[in-house]
């Protein structure tokens, strides 16, 4: 096949206040026609900056590529002025961003915007472009096209807003398509439909793929070969098969252990690379991995490894042949770590009951006597109990009522109807001292943990602001608290005088787990905690809150979707649809049993890969996308894309009911 896409020897610096700053450095990789490429490595990695830098998108952002090349099917792109760079971008080649709602204009229809992509790099007038509008809207699996062709960004779901960002990407039939985390913020039945819709257009259009992520499984599933980077460098370059069969730089080898699998043994430490990834302002000498590396050596401390060719592969590592013939490195899985099994109580008492708890916000205004208030239906009628010591998973796609039930059962939303009891009182009972008192025993930790503090508060403030509000005491107490608290999360004591935009995400979300044990609660909602972080990071996080869990006996509600994490952390699991538990077991039995077909179909849209060696196993997703919660479907609410459904499914609603000891399920036609 013939090469689309060239870049040598590049190197991206950036305009910052005290000087330059080198983002990418001696970059070079070649793409194929028809080739997918997958670019992966850690958040601060390069690979954003790369992605942009192909399409000339830095030079908006104060940055400048300073050396190398890039060519596109003979075409050099670094030569050419913005107003030429305008023609190929869309035409030769387009980009699919992590947020396709920053990608969209707010005050333009979505149909609007694809006819402008068109009208913009095709001769075709307004009528050929809107057909072809509705065609690639349908064609990205879009339902009513001619509706959504209407509708605003804001008026759609995040998968759907996706495929119509997609369907803007392809408008003109590029050559390259660069998708940039595509699928990070999506669940794992939306993100297996987008996968394989990229895949099916990329055999249509006879494009190319740059994909750039940073889940190995992901990696897995859909590249031909994979880049992997690290402080914008390129340290290993292979076919999916060798990389996966026998990694050969330890960073990529790392990676691989950090990913969590559905078989991971529980009662293990999740492993994780040791320390996060150095700021660009402040590399290591030589092998900028070294302080992370376990094989490091004097020679990795000082001298520079070059991209070389090894085995027919390219790595950057003065090792990697001797590490490659290691028993230990040949070997699946890394050597048991310390476990982490609880020692929890046998029959341990409820900390939390839910009771037919409710959930609705009003849709507009009353229309009068005749017309009845519509209801945005978030959460209805849901009953479960958390027991002292447990971690509660809560699963479900977004829009499935996770994050509201969280809410209301901290009281942070006030319940339509039901109740919460805790530690047997019941919380919307409770007058406001009363619950101000309560909420001490009860904290949270946010999926953005830097949405959620004072930016301009040091990090030992925000630590202390709790215990200056629940148990006044002087400063020097509390001082030496927070640096007691910031030592028990992994970071050192300097952390203390420091901002929170000076940390990493790992980092930041350390700060906010700090917080939220400062008064020793009893119970922490963690509302999708790790869903943003690198898979590194994540296992950091998860073996993190185990051990504090084990010390301090702490109860967690964890939310999450993604479900490798959900079940290593969780001792049950909940399964949420469309506002409603649908599925309640312990973590072990709901992946080898799942009873309820949303479950099961929650469970095969995991990406089916052998890590070891990259190959894919057959994989489905739950079709269509989650009802609008407003006009929720009668019976079953799951009947509109159960592949089970009947007549009876459509009528009647089932009820929560025992399937098997300790295993609940809401099904007319359970799956055991």
């Amino acid at each position: 096949m013939a090469q689309l896409l060239e870049v040598q020897d590049l190197q991206v610096d950036f305009e910052v206040s005290n000087g330059g700053l080198t983002a990418l450095k001696n970059v070079s990789l070649q793409m194929k026609k028809g080739e997918t490429v997958c670019i992966v490595g850690e958040s601060g990695s390069g690979k954003t900056v790369l992605s942009k830098s192909i399409m000339r998108l830095i030079e908006y952002e104060n940055g400048k590529i300073t050396a190398g090349r890039i060519s596109l099917d003979g075409t050099e792109l670094t030569g050419l002025s913005q107003k030429d760079l305008r023609t190929v971008r869309g035409d030769k080649v387009a980009m699919i961003f992590q947020e396709p709602m920053s990608a969209f204009d707010p005050v333009f229809s979505i149909g609007q915007q694809i006819i402008e992509t068109i009208q913009a790099h095709k001769p075709t007038n307004k009528v050929q472009a809107k057909t072809r509008a509705l065609y690639l809207l349908e064609r990205v699996g879009i339902s009513d096209a001619s509706l959504r062709f209407k509708q605003y960004p804001n008026e759609m779901s995040g998968g759907m807003l996706q495929r119509a960002m997609i369907a803007m990407a392809l408008a003109c039939e590029p050559d390259l398509l660069i998708a940039d985390e595509p699928t990070t913020a999506l669940d794992v039945t939306i993100q297996a439909q987008i996968l394989q819709l990229l895949e099916e257009l990329k055999e249509e259009f006879g494009m190319s793929i740059l994909l750039i992520t940073h889940d190995m499984g992901i990696a897995a599933e859909v590249a031909d070969r994979i880049v992997v980077m690290y402080t914008g460098e390129i340290v290993e370059q292979a076919t999916k098969n060798q990389l996966f069969s026998l990694p050969h730089h330890p960073y990529t080898k790392g990676l691989l252990q950090s990913v969590t699998k559905l078989d991971s043994d529980r009662g293990q430490k999740l492993f994780s690379i040791k320390g996060t990834i150095p700021p660009l302002s402040d590399l290591p000498t030589g092998c900028s991995f070294h302080p992370r590396c376990p094989f490091a050596t004097e020679k990795c401390h000082s001298d520079k490894p070059p991209l070389r060719n090894v085995n027919s592969r390219e790595t950057a590592c003065w090792h990697a042949e001797e590490l490659v013939e290691r028993e230990d490195w040949k070997k699946a899985e890394t050597a048991a770590l310390p476990s982490t099994k609880e020692k929890k109580p046998e029959a341990a008492e409820d900390l939390i009951v839910v009771e037919g708890l409710s959930k609705f916000y009003p849709i507009g205004q009353r229309g009068g006597f005749f017309k009845p208030q519509s209801y945005t239906r978030a959460v209805e009628d849901v009953s479960f109990s958390i027991k002292k010591g447990e971690t509660f998973g809560l699963v479900g796609e977004s829009g499935s009522g996770k994050s509201t039930l969280g809410r209301v059962l901290l009281q942070l939303e006030k319940a339509t109807s039901g109740k919460v009891l805790f530690d047997g009182k019941d919380l919307s009972s409770l007058n406001t001292k009363e619950l101000r008192e309560q909420r001490r025993h009860m904290q949270m930790i946010y999926q953005d943990p830097y949405g959620s503090v004072n930016p301009r508060w040091k990090v030992g403030d925000i630590i202390e602001e709790p215990l200056r509000v629940h148990q006044p005491s002087n400063p020097k107490a509390n001082r030496e608290k927070a640096k007691e608290l910031l030592a028990a999360v992994g970071l050192n004591g300097n952390a203390y005088d420091r901002y929170p935009h000076e940390f990493s995400g790992g980092q930041r979300q350390r700060i906010a787990i700090a917080r939220a044990i400062a008064l020793n609660p009893k119970f922490i909602l963690a509302d999708e905690a790790v869903s943003a972080l690198d898979v590194s990071v994540q296992a950091q996080i998860v073996n993190l809150m185990k051990d504090l869990q084990q010390e301090l006996g702490i109860t967690y509600l964890f939310i999450g979707h993604g479900l490798n994490v959900v079940r290593h952390i969780s001792d049950r699991i909940g399964v949420m649809y469309l506002g409603q538990l649908v599925e309640i077991a312990d973590s072990e039995t709901l992946f080898l049993r799942p009873a309820h077909h949303y479950t099961k179909g929650l469970i095969a849209s995991i990406p089916a890969v052998d890590l070891m060696s990259g190959k894919r196993g057959k994989q489905v997703y739950v079709p269509g996308e989650i009802p609008s919660t407003s006009k929720p479907p009668s019976g079953c609410r799951f009947h509109t894309r159960c592949p089970a459904a009947t007549e009876h499914c459509r009528l009647e609603a089932p009820a929560m009911r025992e399937v098997e000891p300790g295993h609940f399920a809401a099904c007319h036609y359970p799956a055991l």
